[in-house]
């Protein structure tokens, strides 16, 4: 029997977490300029790619004032400050490749950046926050929230492949909104004791997570692997676990030793992150331990609501303990769908990242290094790990695992 909840027992809801109803983790509007006096900052930030290919980047960069971030007041002025200064900061350390890479980032660059880093709670690099969830605007304003309608406030080396790339993962983003609004409904059902609100919330997760699966298809449509692999790839790589930085990287006039961040990842979503919480996915130490670590590389906001999450009373154990086959079916197929979404993130990790590597190999051990083939240009120190470190296939498939063991 369902019971309620108690004033002590407050109901669990999203409004502290600076979750959107309508957006999720998506950053609602972003702003596309800065106040005036950070105009130094976005007239390079526009135009890096430009600047990468001209080899002027770096030079540009040494040129541009020492700016004062005080004058940076909203949350969404931080945003894109932080936007506009990780696609700079990724430009300046790998405009020349993986063989000339540098050792320090400017203070003119790195004090700036790191202020602003502060004061989000995020680290100096760029991060699935920055190029997806932070990096969108509509063309026509009024109209939808679809790929012909989107673009990139700025952008990265690679041309209609970055856009596809993270244009997708945004769609990816949006399609997981019914799910994460259904959390709290899951949770509070729970709490009361309340079969029929859980399995109903459950139904609406399996379907967000379909639809997040059908968005992750148009990756093969919109972008081209050996471009991704080839050319995008090393603007998403960080410090940290990368032999071409064994180093790391010194921000000059923050602190004299050199600071190690891992570059991108899709593990940086919170989106998983949040499914497996509720669920009860638990993975092994190496895999979870690095999940674990890709939570700091998240607004602070949305990792306390993954560890809040982790704290509820167990939806499995409610759905176990209730013996009810209508919400046995509806966790289950929650489980069905995480699975196959897992699953499928693994065929696109294998068609953009796998298989360019093996063609890049077979070109080295020929002797072939033809500029013709773009996947000849990609940096070796990557080849059998993903942009934020991992060992990409291994890790893939144990989390994919783990995610099976929660079945009932």
């Amino acid at each position: 029997m369902a019971t309620t909840i108690t004033d002590s027992q407050k109901p669990f809801s999203l409004d502290p977490y600076h979750v959107s109803e309508e957006f999720g983790f998506i950053l609602p509007a972003p702003l596309a300029e800065l106040p005036p006096y950070y105009q130094p900052w976005m007239d390079i930030a526009q135009h890096v790619t430009e600047l990468i290919y001209s080899h002027m980047l770096r030079s540009h960069i040494l040129k541009m004032p020492l700016l004062n971030t005080q004058f940076l007041e909203s949350h969404r002025e931080l945003r894109l400050a932080h936007l506009a200064l990780s696609v700079m900061t990724m430009g300046y350390v790998w405009q020349e490749g993986e063989n000339d890479t540098v050792k320090m980032l400017p203070r003119n660059l790195a004090i700036p950046y790191c202020e602003v880093s502060q004061r989000l709670g995020l680290p100096p690099i760029l991060t699935h926050a920055d190029a997806v969830l932070a990096n969108w605007k509509k063309r026509d304003p009024q109209g939808q929230f679809d790929m012909e309608n989107l673009e990139l406030l700025v952008t990265l080396p690679g041309g209609d492949s970055v856009r596809g790339f993270f244009m997708v993962t945004l769609l990816v983003e949006l399609a997981a909104v019914p799910a994460i609004n259904s959390i709290p409904l899951v949770i509070n059902g729970v709490q009361c004791g309340d079969t029929e609100t859980v399995t109903r919330a459950l139904e609406e997760f399996s379907q967000a997570m379909q639809g997040m699966t059908d968005a992750l298809k148009l990756m093969h449509v919109y972008v081209k692997p050996e471009v991704f692999y080839g050319v995008m790839r090393i603007y998403l790589s960080g410090w940290k676990d990368n032999s071409s930085m064994l180093a790391g990287l010194v921000y000059e006039g923050v602190q004299a030793e050199p600071m190690e961040y891992s570059g991108g990842s899709a593990a940086q979503s919170s989106l998983l992150h949040c499914f497996d919480e509720l669920l009860g996915v638990k993975h092994e130490a190496k895999s979870g331990a690095f999940l674990t670590r890709m939570r700091n590389y998240m607004p602070p906001s949305h990792k306390r609501l993954i560890q809040d999450i982790s704290l509820q009373p167990s939806l499995r154990g409610f759905v176990q303990q209730q013996a009810c086959e209508p919400l046995t079916a509806a966790f289950q197929l929650c489980v069905t769908k995480l699975l196959a979404l897992r699953s499928y993130h693994i065929n696109v990790v294998s068609r953009f990242i796998t298989v360019p590597a093996a063609r890049a190999r077979q070109l080295r051990n020929q002797g072939n290094i033809s500029h013709e083939e773009t996947v000849s240009r990609a940096p070796t120190a990557l080849e059998e790990t993903g942009t934020g470190g991992s060992g990409i296939m291994s890790f893939l498939k144990t989390v994919r695992d783990s995610t099976r063991d929660v079945s009932i």
